[in-house]
């Protein structure tokens, strides 16, 4: 399935989490939410995937974990601030970098409107 694809699916899975649980709970809340929202929407996600970096030569075991790897080419990057920064899309990009994906959605529960809360973070690499 193309990234695209995969990316409306999940900006869906997340409008409709968002709307049945509205801004200002813990991320993990959301997490559990999304998790289930693909589920049920049969979009295969694996949750806290980790990922390992190197770094001249020595394997840096679980480096990071990525909130969502969806259908094996979509990272999704949750979060719940008042203000997404560019810290937080650096992250992102260095979760597509590493792992050579061209999308990754960062999605941020904490907002009145969803639609508000999600940014599309694109591996320069593939521009």
């Amino acid at each position: 399935m193309d990234e695209e694809v995969v990316a409306r699916k999940v900006i869906g899975a997340a409008i409709e989490v968002h709307g049945h649980l509205g801004p200002g709970l813990l991320e993990s809340s959301y997490s559990a939410a999304l998790a289930r929202e693909l589920e049920l929407r049969r979009l295969p996600a694996e949750r806290e995937f980790r990922l390992v970096a190197e770094y001249k030569g020595l394997a840096l075991d679980d480096a990071y974990r990525l909130d969502f790897l969806v259908a094996g080419r979509l990272i999704v990057e949750l979060k719940c601030v008042d203000h997404v920064n560019a810290v937080h899309r650096a992250q992102l990009l260095t979760d597509l970098r590493w792992t050579g994906f061209r999308l990754g959605l960062l999605l941020n529960f904490n907002v009145a409107l969803m639609r508000d809360g999600i940014s599309r973070v694109i591996n320069r690499k593939y521009l």
